[in-house]
């Protein structure tokens, strides 16, 4: 398959500098526009949402660390063993992550959120409104561990 090139429409601002993995609902971040490329006008309308999709990336990760197969999701053993498509770990094969975050409030091109798990300076790559018409369908599965280890995330 051939690469893909993609450019950050804005940066994340925040008081967390490293990626530890608990607390995050306790954080509030900017998502600054890159002003070069976005007006306010590409906001309009978002700040009716309660939430929004940020797309970003995880660029602090070592290429070398990315996982393409299976390991143990946050290095915890006592956890199964499980494909990288099955977890959320940022060491992914394109580094991307997905989280749903409150929308405080949008201020021209800065976007202020709750609850999003990147640190300071991290590349994002796009912004979409939460809607619960794309919300799952249906009962909604996940294993006992997730529910477990993932307690304090948020």
């Amino acid at each position: 398959m051939s690469p893909i090139a993609m450019r950050p429409v804005g940066m994340v601002r925040s008081t967390r500098a490293a990626p530890t993995d608990d607390g995050w609902d306790a954080e509030t971040a900017r998502i600054e526009l890159d002003s070069a490329r976005f007006g306010p006008e590409a906001l309009v309308g978002l700040d009716a949402f309660s939430h929004v999709e940020v797309v970003f990336v995880f660029d602090r990760v070592d290429e070398a660390r990315v996982c393409t197969g299976a390991r143990h999701p946050r290095d915890d053993a006592s956890l199964p063993r499980l494909g990288i498509f099955a977890q959320r770990g940022k060491d992914r094969p394109n580094r991307i992550g997905l989280t749903v975050c409150r929308v405080l409030r949008i201020e021209g091109t800065v976007v202020h959120v709750a609850g999003l798990d990147a640190i300071d300076g991290t590349p994002v790559l796009d912004l979409k409104p939460w809607m619960a018409v794309f919300a799952p369908r249906g009962p909604v599965e996940e294993p006992n561990w997730s529910i477990e280890r993932m307690r304090g995330y948020w």
